[in-house]
């Protein structure tokens, strides 16, 4: 099994250029966090979303993410969310924002903790697999990552009932202008495709032999030439916002 954090070692080199906080998202999982003054944010990467005017405690396995938090936030503990080195009840809240699939297979187990040493709220950002997978890069050309996504996202109603009867799940429209380039945000950019800092920027590219990368850039790259890729997904241009399948789940 892949050590958590190294793929992050080889991938996460110049991350925060292409992954920045996207304002819709921030404001969400800030209304969900209001009035928790202690937060532990798991696998909390370079830092995005961590409220402001909250003590975080930031906890994350892979240096190279660690090395890109800017200087006004406060360090980061090295540490996995299966494990979290924090005591019982010792924070306010607990947040966990597009991590929870580089948890598995122990996302429960994560999940656990972060009820645990939370007393307070704790918000899980991650994907519902069933309808990302219906985004025309899923669907039409990167079926690798289809089938994979369907085995390492547990469904938003799964991690619901791990956070108790109580939880609420919100869709959250991924915006044509987000400036968070998650492989959602390609709904959008087909051309990103092309890009190989953006490409780099995703885990789901990422994740890809050298060969199926390949295989999918020069089939987009031949739609969007000849025009096959506008004919079918066109109207996409018209769209201002879409559901990729980003969704919020609070407990």
């Amino acid at each position: 099994m892949e050590r958590p954090g190294l793929r992050y070692e080889t991938i996460g080199r110049g991350y925060a250029q292409r992954r920045r906080e996207d304002p819709n998202l921030k404001s969400e999982i800030e209304a969900a966090l209001a009035g928790a003054g202690t937060i532990v944010n798991v696998g909390a990467g370079g830092g995005s979303y961590e409220p402001a005017g909250s003590r975080v405690i930031a906890v994350e396995p892979s240096d190279v993410m660690v090395s890109q938090r800017p200087a006004g936030l406060g360090p980061a503990v090295r540490g996995l969310a299966q494990a979290l080195p924090l005591a019982t009840d010792s924070v306010e809240g607990a947040m966990a924002v597009l991590t929870l699939h580089h948890w598995h297979p122990d996302q429960q187990q994560g999940i656990r903790e972060m009820r645990r040493v939370a007393r307070g709220p704790i918000v899980v950002v991650s994907i519902d697999p069933v309808i990302s997978n219906r985004m025309w890069l899923m669907a039409d050309y990167l079926h690798e990552v289809a089938e994979l996504d369907l085995q390492i996202f547990p469904a938003p109603a799964m991690i619901a009932s791990w956070l108790g009867d109580k939880a609420e799940i919100r869709t959250l429209p991924i915006h044509r202008d987000t400036p968070d380039e998650t492989l959602m945000s390609f709904w959008a950019h087909p051309e990103r495709v092309l890009d190989e800092q953006a490409r780099n920027a995703t885990s789901g590219f990422a994740r890809q032999s050298p060969e199926v990368v390949q295989r999918v850039v020069t089939a987009v790259k031949r739609d969007l030439e000849s025009g096959a890729w506008e004919a079918k997904h066109g109207h996409l241009r018209a769209l201002d916002a879409f559901d990729a399948g980003l969704r919020l789940i609070v407990g």
